[in-house]
This record gives structure tokens, sequence and C-alpha cells, in this order.
């Protein structure tokens, strides 16, 4: 059951991890084979989980996204929240700009006043749990590929945005493809240990779309093993118009 924590004005009444407070927000690479996406070449469908270790009803959404992750036709990034944190265990992978980024999604997505987990968003515009058998994969089969957004060109140092309609924020998400098993300590999911795959580990704004063709450019990594993943993300609705992998090392 999904568990919700809602604002404090509420009462905290679903049994299983749910709606949080507050409002609702790799190496070198041959730069000669970018990674390329638009309206000609085969385009991804960007799966986000927002997910957190002191959920107890995060794992079967976490087994859903791991079956998932590695598809490529997908970009799929696993986001860890903070807001269960208080519940007895510190998810090590969690950001408060991850909780942000689903609390933003929360007023685009007309969530209601609060955030939940686990939750799937699909290409920026479409939230479920995503924990019924088969829930996940029919979403997925549903979601449209990005291409009526932009082509974007992206190379390990730089992506080239195309000119377009609309107006969007480019994130540079960095994430690691291997699997990571935890052994969590204590709180709801205390004695297990949870494997995550595509655990988001730095979320960058590196510019604006402004509808020109633009270039520009990708910071390092600040850690080894990383890949990365590039979403223009449009301004009004929050949808994700655009998106590519970087090359891998």
């Amino acid at each position: 059951m999904v568990r919700a924590f809602f604002p404090l004005t509420l009462a905290l009444t679903l049994n299983a991890c749910g709606q949080a407070p507050g409002d609702a927000a790799m190496g070198q690479a041959n730069a000669a084979t970018p990674a390329q996406t638009g309206p000609a070449q085969s385009a991804p469908i960007v799966v986000e989980l927002y997910q957190s270790q002191g959920c107890s009803s995060c794992p079967p959404a976490n087994a859903a996204f791991n079956a998932v992750a590695g598809r490529s036709d997908l970009i799929a990034l696993s986001f860890s929240v903070t807001y269960w944190d208080h519940l007895g265990w510190k998810d090590p992978f969690a950001k408060t700009a991850f909780t942000q980024r689903q609390r933003d999604y929360a007023k685009t997505l007309s969530v209601g006043a609060g955030v939940y987990t686990p939750q799937f968003v699909i290409n920026g515009e479409n939230g479920l749990v995503g924990v019924r058998d088969g829930e996940l994969g029919r979403a997925i089969a549903a979601a449209r590929p990005l291409t009526r957004g932009p082509a974007l060109n992206a190379t390990a140092k730089s992506v080239t945005i195309a000119k377009g309609a609309g107006r969007g924020t480019v994130w540079l998400a960095r994430y690691d493809p291997a699997e990571r098993r935890v052994a969590v300590g204590a709180g709801e999911n205390g004695g297990r240990t949870l494997p995550h795959r595509n655990i988001v580990r730095e979320l960058t704004n590196i510019g604006q779309w402004t509808g020109v063709a633009a270039d520009l450019p990708v910071p390092a990594a600040r850690e080894p093993g990383l890949r990365g993943a590039i979403l223009v993300q449009d301004n009004a609705n929050g949808k994700i118009i655009a998106a590519a992998r970087l090359p891998a090392a």
C-alpha cells in the first residue's frame, strides 16, 4: 500500500510510504560517436522512480524498475528522496534536490498538497505507483517516445540542442549503472538487503533552451563510474520534451 506523508495540518492515515510535507518541486567518451535523438532518430522514454530505503512500500517498485533499467529504449533514473529518513534509517543516496524535483512534479501532475513513495513519472507527464503486476510495463507501452522536442547531439563534454518551439530547462543527470545492494540496518526495511540500479548521484541544471539552437558545456562527473543523461524539460508544464544519453566511456 502506498504510503502518504501529508502536510502537518492533516493526519497520516496510510500504512505504507506516501506523501511528504511541504509544497509540491561518466568519464571520457569518444566525441566522434555522439548520442543523438530527435524526430529523425529513435528517441527514448524517460522513466523516473522516486523511492526511499526508509519506505516499506518501495521494494516492489524497485524490483519493477530494476527489471527495465537496462532497456535501450528507456532512460531509467532512480531518485532517492529524503522525507522518510526520520523513520530510523537514513537513505545514503537521498538528496534534498531529488525531493524538490518530486515536489515540483506534484504541482504539474496535480498530485495534491504533497508527494508519495513509490512514484514513477513517465516523460515528466504521467505519474503512477507502479507496484501492481504489469502496471509499469503498461505505462511504458502507452508512452510516446520523445520525438516532439528539439534534436539533441550529446558528447562527453557538450550537448547541442537544435532550434524548435518552446522553452525548457536542460538537466544533466549522472547515475550509477551498477547494481548496488544495500543492507538496511533499521527502520521499516530493517534487516533487508535492497538492490538498486541507475541510482541518480548528481542532478545539475546546465542551462536554458529558448527555442534557438544552443551548445551547452557538460561538466565532468564528480565521482568515477557514472553514466549521464540529458533531459530538456518544458518550463511551463514540467514535461520532458527531449532526452539523450551521454556516450559511454
